[in-house]
């Protein structure tokens, strides 16, 4: 029987396919076509992808703007049209010392100015930018706010440096790569990257889509919410669980005590299974879904 609540998948993507392909053997394991990621990672890419499936595809924008950590190896002295292994070198450069690179690094701490790359999902004027590109079309990427809250050297082999990156969402580990590069006086651009976690979830804890199991590893909403300190879990009373299924709004009377404070709450009844999220304003409570 499916599950139409759903629940989180945390899975291990492999480099050489595209997330949405990634996700594709969980939608067929798990008999539904409601599957939707936190943040996808390009094609040549591997690590952690976070996934909610079933009615928890509602809570997606509550977890793409959690921070990130990342591995990624790259390779100075040239830079690619799509700053990744799998666009054609646009720049040849010298490749810079390890004491030109460790001084560069020091520019990309806290918070930065980042230029995304062109090849890349950010829409413009309603298209997204690869898109333009690939039709050729010269596209301006817009500036962006971002944060490096951490970035350490893990080995340098030349031309290659090997970094671990803690930052803030909407950051372009490419665009890292490449701006580190000139910032060394060379150029540079990514050959490797893995993600190794969202927020509070970690690589070490997911799946790999061919070993996925939904009685062993899909995450339940109760479960789901112990990460989230800031969506309150309530559990109620048998008498209203009924009222709640049916989207009574009695109910929110009845919780006002509960709810009285301004954020979300979801519900679960005694056997702690999920039955519906509230929001409150205060004052006023409303439902945002029920399961």
């Amino acid at each position: 029987m499916k599950n139409s609540i759903g629940g989180m998948i945390l899975l291990d993507k492999p480099s050489g396919i595209t997330s949405f392909n990634a996700l594709n053997s969980i939608k067929r394991k798990l008999d539904t076509r409601k599957v939707g990621h936190t943040g996808t990672l390009d094609k040549f890419a591997s690590g952690l992808i976070v996934a909610l499936s079933g009615k928890m595809t509602k809570l997606v924008p509550e977890f793409t703007g959690l921070d990130k950590e990342y591995e990624a190896l790259i390779r100075f002295g040239a830079e690619t049209e799509t700053l990744d292994p799998e666009g054609d070198v646009i720049y040849e450069a010298e490749v810079p010392e390890i004491n030109e690179i460790t001084k560069a690094i020091q520019q990309f701490s806290g918070k930065i100015k980042q230029t995304p790359p062109a090849y890349s999902a950010v829409h413009i004027n309603g298209k997204r930018a690869y898109e333009r590109v690939r039709s050729g079309e010269e596209v301006i990427m817009p500036e962006r706010d971002v944060e490096i809250y951490r970035l350490n050297i893990l080995s340098w082999e030349s031309p290659f440096l090997r970094i671990s990156v803690h930052c803030s969402k909407g950051t372009y580990i490419r665009s890292l790569a490449r701006d580190l590069g000139i910032a060394a006086g060379s150029r540079a651009y990514l050959t490797e990257l893995k993600r190794i976690s969202v927020g509070p979830f970690r690589l070490d804890s997911a799946t790999e889509a061919d070993a996925f199991d939904e009685k062993e590893n899909l995450i339940s909403p109760n479960e789901i919410f112990d990460y989230m300190p800031d969506i309150g879990k309530l559990t109620v009373s048998d008498d209203l669980v009924p009222l709640i299924r049916s989207g009574k709004e009695i109910v929110f009377q009845l919780l006002k005590t509960e709810t009285e404070k301004t954020g979300e709450y979801a519900l679960f009844d005694s056997n702690m299974n999920m039955l519906a999220m509230l929001i409150s304003d205060g004052g006023k409570v409303s439902y945002r879904f029920v399961c």
